[in-house]
Order: structure tokens, then C-alpha cells, then sequence
């Protein structure tokens, strides 16, 4: 009895977990509906914008579904359904720039092909097919060739894709279809339906403008390039190594600093983009200012070219040859608050545009100047570290010269050893000479000097031994080369950031500009400066 009763328990066990497996969704439809919430929670604006979607194609369905519509339209009632699906797009700019190209188009397209119809049926049935034929070869060559313009290409291809689409179905059709010419207005009636329908949803219905993503795009990449500095300085004068389970912590630094920069070196074209829309949005501001879209691509460019510099400064903390500590320690202060200046800099204009006001008359303060005058400072108090010892440099300067030969030997334990003899080197050539187990020299003028004589080897033999030796000789060279320029590292590393004090004006300069131009509000002095705190 016991025995039944842990039999039924066990297969009512195994019923409910494979129940389970069977109402339980697969991995792969978990995977689906994340990703769909990750979308809509990036950018809500998606989900306004599939909502308009689906609105506007009820509407044009309403041509099928109510029969008056449908006695009226007919079968062409589709190209509203075409319109909708092709026309509304994600931006009220790009909205406005496809409806109105393809309704431009086929408006244009229609009435020239009712001139080409009425010469037609005027001119006899054999001389109007020659003149359709040749109408048809003529502008369907010219659009296409004027398809190449740069301009007409970047704000009209797809109105003179439609407009050669739709010339040559009403031509060609109306020789043969002589309702051919009703069909077209037709399907003019109900494509301007559609282009009407995406317009309303567009403008007026939760509007996005390109503008406005033009406008945040612009603070972004400001603020980012701010956070790629301030990761950078703290990761390249932190006080000790970071252990192994503390990889994950720098995996985000390295994260801060990639996508802060990144932001601003990929947003080119969809500048661009964003730019073109904006140019085909009405004036939808309480003030009706133009929107100036070139002056934000030229703000954009000047970032781009700042971005570069940021780039190179994450570059120096990725370098095989780094400074050690006990030196980048000596001069971390005037780098911290010279950082520092630059990152309350960049700020202060992402706030300026954010706010759209003008920037402090102050911004760069005399604190920015103080900390590139401490860092200056600070370099000429640690000459040795620069220049070297006396002995380096004579050694430098010698070899520069070509007064220098280097022998190489290696004895019986395999270890290099470098000699330097100014008298034997009569060519102002580099000699290796290579000491073998039987003695046999090997020796080489790396210029156009006359070769010196050497005692028959095995070439296999003398090629292992060049390779091994010129690897170790690399190595030692770079070794050596440490002694007087351990400290050279950190030179670019600072030279990096004097250049973005440098490239600060730029891109304070057009910022200006583009205040002026956008009729920004004027700085008001009693607003009081939120300084930012760079943690370092």
C-alpha cells in the first residue's frame, strides 16, 4: 500500500513538471521579449511611434472597409495603404521630406504625362507612339542622370524615383488604355489621402522632431567627451595597480572611457541625417527661430576633431612602455586640476545648450591657466627625469652622429653584451659581431660600406643565429633606451592635455556661434554655477 501511494506521488511529480516544461516559454522567446523592453524602454518615443503607425493604417483601411469609400476608390485605394507604409517615418522631418517628395512627384509626373497623352492623340497614332517612345527615353535618361547631383540626390532621389515611376506607367498605359488618365487621378486622390493622413499623425500627433535629437545629440557627446577625460586621468594616476578580482571595475572604466569618445567619432552621418530632416521641419518654437542646422554639423565637427585628441589620451594609458608610479606621482596634482578645468569647461557649454543661453563670459577662468602653469612648472623642477643623466645624453648624441659601433657578443651562457669603441667604426657604420662556438665571425655593415671577409658557415646556421640575435638585440635596445626616457611616456601624456586646452577655443568659438545664430538667451550672472566635482 505504502508502495502504490509513492508510485502515484511520483508520477503526479513528473505530470506537473512536464506541465511545466510545456507552459513554460523557451529560452529563445525570453531572449525576444527582453529585447523588446530594452527598445521601448531606450527610447519610448518607439512605441509613440508604432502607435501612430498602426492608427494611420486603420484610417487608410477605411477605404476598403466602408463602402462608399470603396465604390468611389476601388481598387486604388491601396496606394494609400502604399503611401502610409512608405511615407511616415520615425521624425516629422523625414515625414515631411518623403510625403511631399512623392506627392511632388507624382503631381509633376501626372500633368507632364497629360501633356505627352494630348500630343499624343493630336499627332496620328504612328507619329504619337515615335513621340511617346521618345518622350519616355529622354526624361527617363535626364532624371536618371540628374539622380547623380549631390544636392538633388541628398534631398530629392526619392521624388524623382517617383516621379520617374509614375511618368512612365501613365504614358506608356495611356496609349494603349484610354481610361488610363482617370486611373492616374485616381491614385493621385488617394495617395494624397495617405500623405495627408502621415502628415496629421506627424506634426500632430506626439510630434518628434529631428531638431530637438540634433539639439540632445550635441550635449551628449559634450558630456561624454567630459567622462572620457575624467575616467582617463583617474585610470592613469591611480596610486597602485588594481588586483584581479577588481578586473570587472576596470572593465567599466575602460567602458566610460570607450563610449564617451565613441559617441562623438560615429556621430557623423547621423548628424547629417538629423540635420537634412531638420531643414524640412516648420518652425514649431515659441520664438519661430530658424533652426541652424549647419552650425550644430560644424559643432559637431570641431568635437569630432577634440574627440581625436581624447582617443590618443586613452591610447597612452594602453602603451607597452608606461612610466612607473614613483614619477607619474610627482606631477598628478597640476594633471588632476588641469583635467579638471577642462572637464568644468566642457561642461558648461553641454549646460549652455542644454538651457540654450550663452556661456559664461568666464568660462575659461584663470584657474585653467594657474593649473597649465603649475604643470609647466612642475615638468621644468624634474629635468633629469626628461633629459637624462650626462652619460645618456653623450651616449644619445654620439649615436646620432654616427661616431658610435655597437658590439654584440655572446658568450658561452648566451648572454648579449654591448661595447662601445668610437675608434674602430671608420664607415660611421653599426657592427654586430657574433662570436660562435667555433669562434666564426660573422660581421655586417649595415650601409653601403665595403663588406669584411668572413670564414665560410653553414647558411642555416648563421640564419637561426641572426634571428635569435636580432630579437634579443630589439629587446635590450628598448631596455637600455628606459634608462634615459622612463619618464617620455608621461610627456605625451601631458602634451595630450595642453593640446585640448588648445582646442577649447574651437570649439568654444562655434558653440558661441551657434548661440548667435540660434538666438539663445543672453548668460544671466545671478545663475549660479554648479562647478563640477571631478573625482579623482
Amino acid at each position: 500500500m505504502w508502495n502504490k501511494s509513492m508510485d502515484i506521488s511520483m508520477s503526479d511529480e513528473s505530470s506537473r513538471k512536464t506541465r511545466m516544461k510545456i507552459l513554460e516559454p523557451p529560452k529563445k522567446i525570453k531572449e525576444i521579449l527582453k529585447d523588446l523592453w530594452e527598445v521601448g524602454k531606450e527610447d519610448p518615443r518607439r512605441v509613440k511611434h508604432a502607435f501612430k503607425v498602426g492608427v494611420s493604417l486603420t484610417l487608410v483601411s477605411l477605404l476598403y472597409l466602408m463602402e462608399p469609400f470603396f465604390k468611389g476608390i476601388g481598387k486604388n485605394a491601396i496606394w494609400a495603404v502604399m503611401t502610409v507604409v512608405v511615407v511616415l517615418e520615425f521624425s516629422a522631418g523625414a515625414t515631411l521630406r518623403k510625403g511631399l517628395n512623392r506627392g511632388l512627384g507624382t503631381v509633376i509626373a501626372g500633368s507632364l504625362a497629360y501633356f505627352m497623352e494630348f500630343v499624343a492623340l493630336h499627332s496620328g497614332k504612328i507619329i504619337g507612339a515615335i513621340f511617346i517612345g521618345t518622350a519616355v527615353f529622354i526624361i527617363g535618361s535626364t532624371v536618371t542622370y540628374m539622380r547623380f547631383v549631390p544636392y538633388i540626390k541628398k534631398n530629392y532621389d526619392y521624388g524623382m524615383l517617383v516621379f520617374l515611376l509614375t511618368f512612365n506607367l501613365i504614358t506608356v498605359s495611356s496609349y494603349t488604355v484610354h481610361a488610363a488618365i482617370n486611373i492616374a487621378q485616381q491614385r493621385l486622390f488617394t495617395i494624397a489621402m495617405g500623405i495627408g493622413i502621415c502628415l496629421v499623425m506627424s506634426l500632430l500627433v506626439f510630434p518628434i522632431w529631428s531638431g530637438d535629437d540634433l539639439h540632445k545629440s550635441t550635449v551628449t557627446k559634450l558630456q561624454g567627451l567630459s567622462r572620457s577625460i575624467e575616467a582617463c586621468v583617474s585610470e592613469y594616476f591611480k596610486e597602485k595597480e588594481e588586483d584581479k578580482e577588481d578586473s570587472d571595475f576596470e572593465s567599466d572604466d575602460e567602458n566610460v572611457i570607450y563610449k564617451g569618445y565613441k559617441t562623438v567619432l560615429d556621430s557623423k552621418a547621423s548628424d547629417e541625417a538629423l540635420a537634412m530632416f531638420a531643414r524640412w521641419e516648420p518652425r514649431h518654437t515659441i520664438h519661430c527661430n530658424k533652426f541652424p542646422s549647419q552650425q550644430y554639423i560644424k559643432v559637431g565637427s570641431v568635437l569630432r576633431k577634440f574627440g581625436y585628441t581624447v582617443v590618443a589620451l586613452h591610447g597612452s594609458l594602453q602603451t607597452e612602455i608606461q612610466t612607473p608610479r614613483s614619477i607619474r606621482i610627482l606631477f598628478r596634482d597640476p594633471c588632476v586640476r588641469l583635467a579638471n578645468e577642462i572637464c568644468k569647461v566642457l561642461s558648461e557649454l553641454s549646460e549652455s545648450i542644454r538651457n540654450r543661453r550663452h556661456c559664461s563670459p568666464e568660462i575659461l577662468s584663470d584657474k585653467l591657466e594657474v593649473a597649465l602653469k603649475d604643470l609647466n612648472t612642475a615638468i621644468k623642477s624634474q629635468p633629469k627625469l626628461f633629459l637624462g643623466s650626462n652619460l645618456h645624453g653623450d651616449i644619445t648624441n654620439t649615436h646620432l652622429n654616427g661616431d658610435v659601433s655597437y658590439y654584440n657578443d655572446t658568450n658561452t651562457n648566451g648572454i648579449v653584451s654591448y661595447h662601445n669603441d668610437d675608434k674602430n667604426n671608420l664607415n660611421g657604420c653599426v657592427l654586430g659581431q657574433t662570436t660562435i662556438q667555433q669562434n666564426d665571425t660573422v660581421s655586417r655593415c649595415q650601409s653601403n660600406s665595403v663588406m669584411s671577409d668572413r670564414r665560410p658557415v653553414k647558411k642555416s646556421t648563421v640564419t637561426g643565429e641572426r634571428r635569435r640575435l636580432r630579437k634579443q638585440m630589439s629587446k635590450i635596445a628598448v631596455m637600455k633606451s628606459l634608462e634615459f626616457s622612463e619618464a617620455l611616456p608621461f610627456a605625451a601624456f601631458a602634451s595630450l592635455l595642453v593640446e585640448m586646452v588648445a582646442r577649447l577655443d574651437t570649439v568654444i568659438d562655434e558653440v558661441e556661434e551657434l548661440g548667435t545664430i540660434a538666438c539663445f538667451k543672453e548668460y544671466d550672472k545671478s545663475f549660479d554655477r554648479t562647478d563640477v566635482q571631478v573625482r579623482f
